[in-house]
């Protein structure tokens, strides 16, 4: 029932309209015309005023036909990463469609949402039963899931939900998400002339210090920790007095992740001290972990979709974090389905014209499912 062109030709139209994460402000107005089309009653949230961002959320509610089904709801971004302004698509012989290389293609996660746009086309030209369904699409996922953390439980009605968005196989279901900790530390020193050293103490010589003595990288088979980035100094003939420092840690486990974070800030401060100076951390929650377990009644109506048109579905435990890992917080079990493109966040991006194909089918599947 899939119109494979139509789709194909949604996608395409999608990733030519700009939207980078904070500039949703085209695509915003074209996908609430889209849904409203399709006969959603379609409504914002106030995004755009609390984070200053192009546009809303939108929260599109497709009235039931069949009351006694499940009420479901699907989630996609609109924003891309950059570079992805004036995105320009090319259709290869190898049947994977490509930007022309100067920007990413946008299908994470555009392809998410030409899947379900597509199946919401089919739906009324079928006249298929379902439930209710809802699409939460949101703004400033690229920029640490910031859309998704203003919305409210009350703005999803659904016993469970699925996340289109992540780079798996179509078919495959991710179960579980990592936590995932910022911290950001401050090194105070002695600013001194290079000439007199002994005068001053090297704030970069604490950071290397502490950086040395820190647990880093693959810390067990749940916890990962990273230093991104490292900025401070100046001339050659001064001993600089400040450096900052952007770090992160990650892990399927609570308790792991707090014994990391403490770990981490508890290295710069000491170590600070040691020097007879001082180090400012700071530490924030950039999103929650969560694991479903297989057996709950979201991962088994995906699986049997899945199953029902011919995948071979595998569960899977992802390493990053989607908004899934925010809704979950809400009290709304959701797992993440496999859309299909890769090399994400690159000019390489790509995917596949039957992974599209496919998401759309299985997505449908699910609906019919539940």
């Amino acid at each position: 029932m899939i119109n494979e062109k139509r789709l194909i030709q949604t996608f395409l139209d999608l990733v030519q309209i700009d939207s980078e994460t904070g500039y949703e402000e085209e695509i915003q107005p074209f996908l609430k015309d889209k849904f409203k089309r399709l006969g959603l009653n379609v409504r914002e949230d106030s995004a755009r005023n609390e984070l200053g961002y192009g546009a809303n959320n939108l929260i599109c509610t497709l009235p039931s036909t069949q009351d006694n089904r499940n009420k479901i709801y699907f989630t996609s971004h609109m924003d891309t990463v950059i570079p992805g302004k004036n995105v320009k698509p090319i259709i290869k012989e190898d049947g994977f469609i490509y930007s022309d290389g100067t920007t990413v293609l946008g299908a994470d996660d555009k392809a998410g949402l030409a899947s379900l746009i597509e199946v919401l086309e089919v739906i009324n030209e079928n006249d298929i039963p379902h439930g209710q369904i809802q699409f939460i699409i949101t703004v400033g996922e690229e920029s640490g899931l910031r859309g998704a953390k203003l919305l409210r439980k009350s703005d999803i009605d659904a016993d469970y939900g699925y996340a289109v968005d992540s780079s798996v196989p179509v078919g495959d279901i991710t179960i579980g998400a990592p936590y995932q900790m910022k911290i950001n530390a401050q090194i105070n020193g002695k600013k001194a002339h290079a000439s007199t050293p002994e005068e001053g103490i090297s704030a970069i010589k604490i950071a290397s210090s502490a950086i040395h003595n820190m647990k880093l990288g693959q810390i067990d088979d749940e916890t990962t920790a990273n230093i991104g980035r490292f900025e401070g100094g100046g001339p050659t003939n001064v001993v600089t007095d400040l450096v900052k420092i952007w770090a992160e840690a990650r892990s399927h486990s609570k308790e792991k992740i707090d014994l990391q974070t403490e770990h981490m800030r508890n290295v710069f401060i000491k170590t600070a001290e040691s020097f007879g100076c001082s180090a400012e951390v700071e530490t924030t929650l950039s999103y929650p972990g969560f694991l479903i377990n297989s057996n709950e009644l979201v991962v088994q109506k995906a699986v049997q979709a899945a199953q029902k048109i011919g995948l071979t579905p595998q569960l899977g435990i992802a390493g990053g974090g989607s908004d899934g890992n925010i809704i979950n917080q809400l009290g709304i079990p959701t797992v993440i389905l496999g859309v299909g493109y890769e090399n994400i966040h690159t000019t390489e991006e790509r995917i596949s014209q039957t992974s599209l194909i496919r998401l759309a089918e299985f997505i449908l599947s699910i609906i019919e499912t539940a």
